[in-house]
């Protein structure tokens, strides 16, 4: 296996600068980096993880805490940022809280703390007094996705507008019964997202004069199968039957339109269905939605990381607000006369 001095001694440089040039750590002209790296790659030389970890003091690890790994939202944010880790030359080492409290515990009070990593990632959550204050005395970056963490840079949705824009679209096409189909205590996210949501809804009804009819709103888990049983709740009844739902959710939304198909409903024609996220499978069920781009996010998250571990790189605001969109497909039209 060949070794730095090999390296240094085919490009002609000292030990020294192979070091800059493949670290990125210190400044090295292209030129010398190009016949370095061009060197290296001759040699086949590969840096040891754990000699430049003792030489910069970095991992070249980022820690990535979710509180779901198999819901597609999380899982495109985690695979947006893994691809622009990559990119940079990071690895990412993955935090799945979806156990107990005690295992959101542990995580927080020894795993991260253990400095393994050369930052954080926190994704949708809503970190407590202790936890912020765990991850500050790490003295590390941190970056949470989803809503604000004070002391920290954050990106963020605003999800009472993502709420509103879904449901004025409904209204727009002049639909004055619409259902809503969101989130329960159980599944109170972090950030308040389905009460969030829900404001957003409750106020564009408001905003067009309709009140808000409490037997239109019923509760889910943010999954399709929950989204399939809360339909068939809004959606049983020929005398209560509103012409649109607005689901909190794409999945929920997608179960939505399997329910109005198994009760002998058509979407849109007997009932319009809008939902959030725009979900891989939301094109191919024609599913109008408010798009949240979750890939983005995640490599967002990276490149406000990249600007805190390298300082010469511009510093982004404190909150930077995530953009949303409203797709139309074909699952949302005007009600039948």
């Amino acid at each position: 296996m060949p070794g730095i001095n090999e390296v240094a001694l085919l490009a002609g440089v000292s030990t020294a600068t192979v070091s800059r040039a493949l670290s990125g750590n210190g400044h090295v002209s292209d030129s010398t980096k190009s016949r370095v790296k061009a060197a290296a790659f001759e040699l086949g030389y590969v840096v040891s993880s754990n000699a430049s970890s003792l030489a910069t003091g970095r991992t070249k690890n980022v820690g990535v805490v979710i509180p779901f790994l198999n819901r597609w939202f999380f899982s495109s944010v985690v695979e947006g940022a893994e691809q622009s880790l990559l990119s940079h030359g990071y690895d990412l080492t993955l935090y799945n809280l979806s156990g107990s409290g005690d295992e959101r515990r542990s995580v927080f009070e020894h795993f991260l703390l253990r400095k393994r990593v050369d930052a954080v990632i926190a994704v949708s959550l809503e970190l407590t007094a202790s936890e912020v204050g765990s991850l500050l005395d790490m003295n590390k970056p941190i970056v949470g996705v989803g809503g604000p963490l004070p002391g920290m840079q954050t990106l963020s949705i605003d999800d009472v507008r993502v709420a509103r824009l879904a449901t004025e679209h409904l209204l727009s096409l002049g639909h004055r019964s619409i259902g809503h189909i969101g989130g329960n205590d159980d599944v109170e996210m972090d950030f308040h997202l389905p009460t969030n949501r829900r404001v957003g809804y409750e106020a564009a009804l408001g905003a067009h004069g309709v009140p808000v009819d409490p037997e239109l709103f019923v509760e889910a888990d943010f999954t399709l199968q929950g989204g399939y049983r809360a339909a068939k709740r809004l959606l049983g009844s020929p005398r209560t039957r509103p012409t649109a739902i607005f689901a909190a959710s794409d999945e929920m939304a997608i179960g939505t339109i399997l329910a109005a198909r198994d009760l002998g409903l058509s979407v849109p024609g007997d009932v319009s269905v809008i939902g959030v996220d725009d979900h891989e499978l939301a094109e191919f069920f024609g599913l109008s939605t408010v798009a949240q781009y979750p890939a983005e996010q995640g490599r967002r998250a990276v490149e406000i990381l990249m600007d805190q571990l390298h300082p010469a790189r511009r510093t982004p605001a404190e909150n930077f607000p995530l953009r949303f969109e409203l797709i139309v497909r074909s699952s949302t039209a005007a009600p039948r006369a």
